[in-house]
């Protein structure tokens, strides 16, 4: 294992980990930087499942140890989001060379655009019930459908359905979110292992960095922190989206 590309890993997992669970989007930093170290396409996608598995482990423990949780209706969400992970990490592992740089590249932008908007957030009571509960079952469908085929922005998508379309206060809507991209991963990361040579031993690096991130996220999920961090991720993306466009 090269220890300079797995130290590389696991910082990236650490920042990747906390913006995951805090909203989503991390896996935007993670791939590219896969990618980066000379990793295909493919075999990128499929290995950041390994780091996603750990960090939502992580963020649905430490949920849980602070009084969150409603299992009954995360698992309903989750086994629908895996039945479209399941068809879309069978798409996303055929998808390699340029036409993934370019579909990273484009996702980077959409998803930094959502980010600085705040779309998908939207203040509501907290402890409220659910609704729109049939709704938000179909759109996990879809939501598990992006996440199967490239994983990146696809808390973007789940936030929404949860908060807006559900009726979920932001901290019960990272709570269910957790959960859901912990279950739909296991299907993508066992689509992807049947068909490409997965990077186990760096996968459990940038894990490991993974769960130290989704530990910070969860406990810090009802702050405000946030800020400074994405203001330096933005520079980031445009960085990545750059190079993998024009060069």
């Amino acid at each position: 294992m090269d220890w300079i590309a797995a130290i590389i890993l696991f910082a990236a997992g650490v920042v990747s980990g906390w913006i995951n669970v805090m909203a989503g989007g991390g896996s935007i930093l993670t791939v590219p930087v896969m990618v980066f170290l000379g990793m295909p396409g493919p075999v990128a996608n499929g290995t950041n499942r390994i780091g996603i598995i750990a960090q939502n482990i992580s963020a649905v423990t430490g949920f849980f140890r602070k009084g969150f949780s409603d299992f009954k209706l995360s698992a309903s969400l989750a086994a629908c989001a895996a039945v479209g992970a399941f068809f879309g990490a069978n798409v996303g592992v055929k998808l390699d060379g340029v036409w993934f740089e370019r579909t990273l590249a484009l996702v980077m932008i959409g998803v930094m655009a959502i980010m600085m908007t705040g779309a998908g957030q939207k203040p509501v009571e907290a402890g409220g019930k659910p609704k729109n509960v049939v709704l938000g079952h179909v759109l996990f469908v879809g939501a598990g459908f992006w996440g199967g085929f490239i994983q990146i922005g696809v808390g973007f998508l789940m936030m929404p359905i949860l908060n807006r379309v559900m009726g979920f206060d932001l901290v019960r809507t990272n709570m269910h979110k957790v959960f859901v991209a912990l279950s739909f991963s296991i299907v993508s990361l066992a689509v992807f292992a049947s068909q490409v040579k997965i990077e186990w031993a760096l996968g459990l690096a940038l894990a490991a960095g993974y769960a130290v991130g989704g530990w910070l996220g969860a406990h810090s999920a009802v702050t405000k922190g946030e800020a400074l961090i994405k203001k330096v991720f933005y520079l980031a993306l445009i960085a990545m989206a750059v190079k993998l466009l024009f060069f």
